[in-house]
Protein backbone atom coordinates (compact mmCIF):
# COMPACT_ATOMS: atom_id res chain seq x y z
CA UNK A 1 0.00 0.00 0.00
CA UNK A 2 2.95 2.69 0.65
CA UNK A 3 4.31 1.58 -2.43
CA UNK A 4 0.75 2.84 -4.12
CA UNK A 5 0.80 5.94 -1.94
CA UNK A 6 4.15 6.70 -3.44
CA UNK A 7 2.91 6.48 -6.96
CA UNK A 8 0.15 8.86 -6.24
CA UNK A 9 2.07 10.77 -4.70
CA UNK A 10 4.38 11.78 -7.47
CA UNK A 11 2.08 12.13 -10.17
CA UNK A 12 -0.13 14.68 -7.74
CA UNK A 13 3.32 16.09 -7.76
CA UNK A 14 3.21 17.04 -11.18
CA UNK A 15 -0.35 18.58 -11.07
CA UNK A 16 -0.10 21.79 -9.75
CA UNK A 17 2.23 22.45 -12.40
CA UNK A 18 0.23 21.51 -15.13
CA UNK A 19 1.80 23.55 -17.81
CA UNK A 20 0.51 23.28 -20.81
CA UNK A 21 1.99 22.17 -23.92
CA UNK A 22 0.84 24.47 -26.56
CA UNK A 23 1.13 27.57 -24.70
CA UNK A 24 3.56 29.42 -27.84
CA UNK A 25 5.95 30.48 -25.49
CA UNK A 26 9.70 29.36 -24.57
CA UNK A 27 12.40 29.24 -26.34
CA UNK A 28 12.23 28.69 -30.43
CA UNK A 29 13.36 25.60 -32.09
CA UNK A 30 12.90 24.51 -35.52
CA UNK A 31 11.15 21.82 -37.27
CA UNK A 32 11.66 17.85 -36.12
CA UNK A 33 13.41 19.25 -32.80
CA UNK A 34 10.64 21.66 -31.76
CA UNK A 35 7.83 18.72 -32.79
CA UNK A 36 9.86 16.34 -31.21
CA UNK A 37 9.59 18.52 -27.58
CA UNK A 38 6.13 19.78 -27.92
CA UNK A 39 4.34 16.44 -26.27
CA UNK A 40 7.04 16.47 -23.83
CA UNK A 41 6.72 20.27 -22.55
CA UNK A 42 2.99 19.78 -20.90
CA UNK A 43 1.60 17.43 -18.68
CA UNK A 44 -1.76 17.65 -20.40
CA UNK A 45 -0.29 16.07 -23.46
CA UNK A 46 2.39 14.04 -21.17
CA UNK A 47 -0.25 11.82 -19.14
CA UNK A 48 -3.16 11.20 -21.76
CA UNK A 49 -0.04 9.66 -24.39
CA UNK A 50 1.31 7.65 -21.08
CA UNK A 51 -2.40 6.64 -20.23
CA UNK A 52 -3.37 5.73 -23.52
CA UNK A 53 -0.43 3.03 -23.28
CA UNK A 54 -1.73 1.48 -20.10
CA UNK A 55 -4.90 1.47 -21.82
CA UNK A 56 -3.39 -0.39 -24.74
CA UNK A 57 -1.34 -2.33 -21.86
CA UNK A 58 -4.35 -3.47 -19.60
CA UNK A 59 -6.75 -4.52 -22.78
CA UNK A 60 -3.63 -6.55 -24.37
CA UNK A 61 -3.84 -8.08 -27.67
CA UNK A 62 -4.30 -6.25 -31.00
CA UNK A 63 -4.76 -2.87 -28.68
CA UNK A 64 -1.31 -2.96 -27.95
CA UNK A 65 -0.76 -2.08 -31.28
CA UNK A 66 -4.30 -0.81 -32.63
CA UNK A 67 -4.75 1.60 -29.45
CA UNK A 68 -1.78 3.69 -30.19
CA UNK A 69 -1.85 3.65 -33.93
CA UNK A 70 -5.75 5.11 -34.30
CA UNK A 71 -4.60 7.69 -31.49
CA UNK A 72 -1.37 8.60 -34.08
CA UNK A 73 -3.23 8.38 -36.98
CA UNK A 74 -6.33 10.58 -35.67
CA UNK A 75 -3.28 13.19 -33.97
CA UNK A 76 -1.75 13.73 -37.62
CA UNK A 77 -5.54 14.21 -39.01
CA UNK A 78 -6.19 16.57 -36.37
CA UNK A 79 -3.00 18.63 -36.60
CA UNK A 80 -3.27 19.00 -40.39
CA UNK A 81 -6.36 20.59 -39.51
CA UNK A 82 -4.21 22.65 -36.96
CA UNK A 83 -1.92 23.68 -39.97
CA UNK A 84 -4.81 24.66 -41.85
CA UNK A 85 -5.32 27.56 -39.62
CA UNK A 86 -9.21 25.53 -39.37
CA UNK A 87 -11.02 26.52 -35.40
CA UNK A 88 -11.99 23.80 -33.65
CA UNK A 89 -14.59 23.81 -30.61
CA UNK A 90 -13.03 23.12 -27.02
CA UNK A 91 -9.97 22.28 -28.07
CA UNK A 92 -8.19 22.90 -24.52
CA UNK A 93 -11.15 21.30 -22.51
CA UNK A 94 -11.38 18.09 -24.46
CA UNK A 95 -7.60 17.69 -23.98
CA UNK A 96 -7.82 18.23 -20.76
CA UNK A 97 -10.81 15.86 -20.73
CA UNK A 98 -9.00 13.31 -22.08
CA UNK A 99 -6.71 12.85 -19.59
CA UNK A 100 -9.19 12.21 -17.42
CA UNK A 101 -10.91 9.67 -19.50
CA UNK A 102 -8.20 7.68 -20.41
CA UNK A 103 -6.95 8.29 -16.75
CA UNK A 104 -9.85 6.73 -15.21
CA UNK A 105 -10.23 3.95 -17.69
CA UNK A 106 -6.74 2.59 -16.32
CA UNK A 107 -7.85 3.15 -13.38
CA UNK A 108 -10.78 1.09 -13.30
CA UNK A 109 -9.28 -0.89 -15.25
CA UNK A 110 -12.10 -0.98 -17.74
CA UNK A 111 -12.62 -3.86 -20.04
CA UNK A 112 -13.82 -1.75 -22.84
CA UNK A 113 -14.41 -3.46 -26.72
CA UNK A 114 -11.46 -2.60 -28.74
CA UNK A 115 -13.38 -0.25 -31.06
CA UNK A 116 -14.60 1.68 -28.62
CA UNK A 117 -11.22 2.14 -26.91
CA UNK A 118 -9.79 2.99 -30.40
CA UNK A 119 -12.51 5.04 -31.08
CA UNK A 120 -12.23 6.90 -27.20
CA UNK A 121 -8.38 7.53 -27.98
CA UNK A 122 -8.74 8.58 -31.55
CA UNK A 123 -11.37 11.51 -30.44
CA UNK A 124 -9.15 12.44 -27.83
CA UNK A 125 -5.93 12.22 -30.43
CA UNK A 126 -7.50 14.73 -33.14
CA UNK A 127 -8.18 17.80 -30.14
CA UNK A 128 -4.39 17.23 -29.22
CA UNK A 129 -3.03 16.85 -33.09
CA UNK A 130 -5.11 20.53 -33.56
CA UNK A 131 -3.26 21.97 -30.44
CA UNK A 132 0.54 20.82 -31.81
CA UNK A 133 -0.54 21.37 -35.33
CA UNK A 134 -1.87 25.34 -34.77
CA UNK A 135 1.37 26.01 -32.66
CA UNK A 136 3.18 25.21 -35.96
CA UNK A 137 5.79 28.27 -36.05
CA UNK A 138 5.53 30.64 -39.02
CA UNK A 139 7.33 29.93 -41.94
CA UNK A 140 8.35 26.13 -41.13
CA UNK A 141 7.53 23.44 -43.03
CA UNK A 142 4.78 21.39 -41.28
CA UNK A 143 5.95 17.82 -42.32
CA UNK A 144 9.60 17.62 -40.25
CA UNK A 145 7.22 19.07 -36.95
CA UNK A 146 4.31 16.32 -37.41
CA UNK A 147 6.83 13.70 -37.91
CA UNK A 148 8.90 14.91 -34.13
CA UNK A 149 5.59 15.56 -32.69
CA UNK A 150 4.39 11.88 -33.78
CA UNK A 151 7.41 10.31 -33.06
CA UNK A 152 7.11 11.72 -29.53
CA UNK A 153 3.83 10.37 -28.94
CA UNK A 154 4.78 7.04 -30.11
CA UNK A 155 7.26 6.81 -27.76
CA UNK A 156 5.07 8.05 -24.93
CA UNK A 157 2.82 5.85 -25.84
CA UNK A 158 5.22 2.68 -26.23
CA UNK A 159 6.59 4.13 -22.38
CA UNK A 160 2.92 3.76 -21.15
CA UNK A 161 2.63 0.19 -22.65
CA UNK A 162 6.07 -0.97 -20.87
CA UNK A 163 4.96 -0.17 -18.20
CA UNK A 164 2.01 -1.18 -17.86
CA UNK A 165 2.82 -4.72 -18.71
CA UNK A 166 6.59 -4.56 -16.63
CA UNK A 167 4.21 -3.86 -13.61
CA UNK A 168 1.76 -6.65 -14.30
CA UNK A 169 4.65 -8.97 -14.04
CA UNK A 170 5.81 -7.51 -10.90
CA UNK A 171 4.08 -10.18 -8.67
CA UNK A 172 1.76 -12.72 -8.17
CA UNK A 173 -0.30 -10.80 -5.57
CA UNK A 174 -1.62 -8.29 -7.99
CA UNK A 175 1.00 -4.97 -6.52
CA UNK A 176 1.79 -4.02 -9.83
CA UNK A 177 -1.61 -3.73 -11.24
CA UNK A 178 -2.33 -2.11 -7.95
CA UNK A 179 0.20 0.38 -8.94
CA UNK A 180 -0.83 0.59 -12.30
CA UNK A 181 -4.48 1.71 -11.46
CA UNK A 182 -3.30 4.12 -8.54
CA UNK A 183 -1.10 6.03 -11.43
CA UNK A 184 -4.48 5.60 -13.96
CA UNK A 185 -6.02 7.55 -11.03
CA UNK A 186 -3.28 10.33 -10.27
CA UNK A 187 -3.64 10.81 -14.35
CA UNK A 188 -7.27 11.46 -13.78
CA UNK A 189 -6.56 13.88 -10.82
CA UNK A 190 -3.90 16.13 -12.65
CA UNK A 191 -6.41 15.38 -16.00
CA UNK A 192 -9.29 17.37 -13.21
CA UNK A 193 -6.11 20.01 -12.04
CA UNK A 194 -5.33 20.90 -16.02
CA UNK A 195 -9.56 21.07 -16.77
CA UNK A 196 -10.22 23.25 -13.66
CA UNK A 197 -7.19 26.06 -14.61
CA UNK A 198 -8.91 26.49 -17.78
CA UNK A 199 -12.09 27.38 -16.38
Amino acid sequence: MKTVLRVLSIFLMLAPGAALAHTGTGVHQHGFAYGFMHPLGGIDHLLAMIAVGLLAAHLGGRALLLVPLSFVVLMAAGGAVGFMEIRLPYVELLIAASVVVLGMLVAFRTNVPLVVAMLIAGFFAIFHGHAHGAELPDGESPLPYAAGFLLATALLHLAGIAIGLGLAKLSASGLGQRIVQAGGGAIALAGIAVFARLL
